[in-house]
Formats: C-alpha cells, structure tokens, sequence
C-alpha cells in the first residue's frame, strides 16, 4: 500500500489555486445548460495542471474533462458548477440581500463541488506520476445538476463506458458518507392548446387551456393517494396563458416533477400523470402535448465503496475549523429555524446539540430521518460503481438552495470544506488504483446487483439535452 498522507499533501499543494477557482465560479453564477464561464474556467485550470482535456463532452458544450495517467483503471471523480435562479446573495453576512436583483446564486454550493473534485484530481495525478502507478484520473466537469440531467445523458452516450469506478462528493452541514437512496425523476412539460374568446361576450366559444392545467392539478391531487408512499410530484406554471382575464386563455403549459425511489416506478407514475393530463383535456375540449424536459434515475447502491469513503474520512477526521468559522457560523445559524437546524440532526440520528459546525465524521449509515431528493449522479451510480460524500461547509442546518448556502460559499468554512473534500476523493482514488482487491471487489457487487435489476436509462435515445445558446 502506498503512502496514506500523500494525498493530503499533495491537495494542500494545490489547494490555493482551486480555492480561487472556486471563488471565481461563485461570483459569475450561470445556470442549466449556461455554464460557459464556468467551464471555460474549469477547462483552463485543468490545462494549466497539465491535464489533457475534452471539451464539449457527449455534445454538450458545457461538459469537459480531464484526464491524468497512464494504464491501469480509469477512476472518475466528478464535479459540477451550476447555480440556481434568483438566489443570488451578498457573502459574508448574516441576512438576505441580493447581489444582483433576480440573479442566480450558488445556492447549493456546487462552486464549492466542482472546484474539490479537480482539487482531488491534482493530488491524485501528481500520486501517479510520482509512484509511476498504473492508473487514470479523469475529471469530470458536470454541468445542469440541477434539473437538467446532464450526467444521465453523459451515460447515455458513452461518456463513462471505459470507467472503472467514481468517486463524488456535496457540500453541506455534516461530514458523513451519503445513503444510497435518491428518487428517480422526470421533468415533463405538458402544453395545453385551447381557443380564446372574449371571456364576457361570448364565453361559450373559448375553449380554457388555463382551465385544462388547473383540472390537471386537481387529478394529480387525486392520484397523490394512489401511487407508492415514496413517490412525489410537484409542478410549476410555465405560461399561465397571459394577464387579461376578460379572454379565455388559449394556451397554458405547466412542468411536473414526477419522482419515485425506483426507477420503474417513476417510469409507471409518468405514464399515469401523462393520462390525467389527457383526461384535463378532455373536459376542457382542448388539445395537450406532454414533452420529456430531463430524467435521472434513482441511486443504485456499491457498499464496497462507501466503506472505502467511510476509510478515507476515518483517516481524516472531521473538517479543522477555526474560532472564525464558528462564530460565523452561529450568526447564520440564528437566521434559521429551529425545525431546520433539527432537521438536520435527525438525519444523523442525533437530538440537536450546541455545535454550529460538525468538526466530527458521522459514522456511515446512522440510521436516521431520510431526506431524500434527486441527482443525475445516480444515472452513474448504475454504470459504474460510486460512491458520494458529504462534507461540512456550512453552519449546521443550513438548507441547500438557500440564501444562507450562498452567502456561505465564500467563507473560510466552506474553503477549508472543499479542501477536506478532495483529500478524501483522492484517498479513495488512492486506495482503488493501489489495492486491485478493492476494486475489483467493488465492481463484483456491481455487477452482482446489476445483474438483478438491469439498467434502464430514462431517456429515449433520440431526446436531447435542453441546450441553450452561448454569450
């Protein structure tokens, strides 16, 4: 076995640079297929740690990687840098107040997760090159975690089929190896066509296409206690059909979320959803399209690995915050509830204490309250065996998309987070590329399980990524 404290080191000679990688990615926030100051940047700075990049990944011009190595496995470690709509936020204080009016902000600290993974990727290229071990790195810049999928069509096309394993990571209140449990998701837009009429004068000729999405609302309301106890779905208006309500609306086009904790019970679920929205149209005497807008499957569980991570962040410890940290981080714990500061204790199985910043690691699988959302990592958690861990960047509580996750983005707590974050990503790219045993081990029980419950991506081959144009 190799030196355990290299990696560690070796992060900590790289840590500055990414520090500032990550600062710069806050303050130009761009969200959802938009990220191109972000990847641009994420590119630039892997070109300067002599990585060899690809650009425009799986035909999405805002996905690249890097790659480092020669030989031996191919061990991913993945980032992403997308913000969130209107969450922008001043950083360093203790209240909201934007930034910039109606602007996206770094909510859910993914400057902070693409910056660490390439951070890890540094230690572990420079391991290899100075142990001439057999292996690659490749960094995988990801980009529209939120809500677009890109990962999960990344898979589709290839882009992790000679990948041996992957390793991710999220910043957040505690420092622990994530459950493998996230909720498969569809995002699906249904538009509804009708016939505006004057809506005093001669109502009995318009045909409400804003009435359709409310009878669709309610016939979901009323499936909500048919479908399986995990299940969700939440929907947003995309167009109401316009301002006047002396017309009868003619269009209207809502997006449903549709989620499960298995994959095909999602797949049923949409398929039931997409038959309520035909019945609204139905009784309105209006006409309904239903367009796919992103998928993502559920996480597909690797035990092996998450008993690497768990390894990792025992030879660790917890993240060393300072006076500093804790002080500012009990200022943004007092803008919180209580219920959320609970919240979070719960899911460690632990009634709420005076601690403001976990310093500690949580052992794995604690047995707590499930919070559980979605992910496009789990579309690779069914390709290659993963493993996720969160790390503590911010005051205990602390919601993700949230103001306060973004006023914390820049603070020391959250650079010396992301730091710890990488020193464990790189040991356990460490421990994978050194112990073949462990690999291998890994990749049997991901096979084993695979071979159960196949594969099924979400996503007909012939949908594409909802890609916008660039600056």
């Amino acid at each position: 076995m190799q030196n355990t404290s290299a990696i560690p080191e070796l992060v900590d000679r790289h840590k500055d640079d990414l520090i500032g990688l990550s600062d710069r990615v806050w303050a130009t926030p761009e969200t959802l297929y938009g990220e191109f100051r972000s990847a641009a940047a994420h590119a630039e700075m892997l070109r300067s740690k002599g990585f060899d990049v690809t650009e425009g990944v799986a035909g999405i011009p805002t996905a690249v990687t890097g790659e480092a190595g020669t030989g031996g496995p191919v061990i991913a470690i993945l980032g992403e840098y997308d913000a969130l709509p209107g969450l922008s936020q001043v950083a360093g204080i203790d209240h909201q107040q934007e930034l910039e009016e109606g602007a996206p902000g770094h909510g859910c600290g993914h400057n902070l997760l693409g910056s660490a993974a390439m951070l890890a990727a540094c230690a572990v290229k420079d391991w290899l090159a100075a142990t001439g071990t057999a292996g690659r790195v490749r960094y995988y810049g990801c980009p529209a975690e939120e809500g677009g999928a890109a990962k999960a069509f990344m898979v589709r096309d290839g882009a992790f089929d000679d990948v041996d394993a992957a390793v991710t990571w999220h910043p957040g209140g505690m420092t622990r190896v994530d459950d493998p449990l996230s909720l498969a998701n569809t995002r699906m837009d249904f538009h509804f066509t009708g016939r505006a009429a004057h809506a005093a004068a001669q109502p009995h000729l318009g045909r409400s296409a804003l009435d359709a999405v409310e009878l669709m609302s309610v016939g979901v309301n009323y499936l909500r206690e048919h479908m399986v106890q995990d299940a969700r779905i939440h929907y947003a208006y995309l167009d109401a059909g316009g301002k006047a309500p002396n017309v009868v609306q003619s269009r209207a086009a809502v997006r449903y979320s549709i989620r499960a904790l298995h994959l095909h019970e999602m797949l049923a679920l949409v398929e039931r959803v997409k038959k309520v929205a035909e019945g609204a149209a139905l009784m309105t005497d209006t006409q309904v399209s239903a367009k796919m807008f992103a998928a993502v499957s559920n996480h597909f569980e690797n035990l092996t690995m998450d008993r690497v991570m768990q390894e990792a962040l025992d030879e660790l410890g917890g993240v060393p915050f300072d006076d500093q940290d804790r002080a500012y981080a009990a200022r943004i714990q007092a803008s919180l509830s209580p219920s959320d500061i609970a919240a979070e204790w719960s899911v460690i199985n632990q009634p709420p204490s005076e601690a403001v910043l976990c310093d500690w690691v949580v052992p794995m699988r604690p047995g707590g309250a499930v919070l559980i959302g979605s992910t496009d990592v789990g579309d690779v958690t069914w390709k290659v065996p993963t493993t996720e861990v969160l790390v503590a960047t911010a005051a205990i509580g602390t919601p993700l998309h949230s103001w306060q996750m973004t006023a914390q983005g820049l603070s020391g707590a959250a650079h010396k987070g992301m730091t710890h974050a990488a020193k464990a990503m790189g040991r356990v790219a460490q421990i994978l590329m050194a112990d073949p045993a462990r690999l291998a081990e890994a990749k049997a029980e991901h096979a084993s399980r695979l071979a159960l419950t196949p594969y099924v991506c979400p996503m007909p081959a012939d949908f594409n990524p909802p890609l916008v144009s660039g600056p």
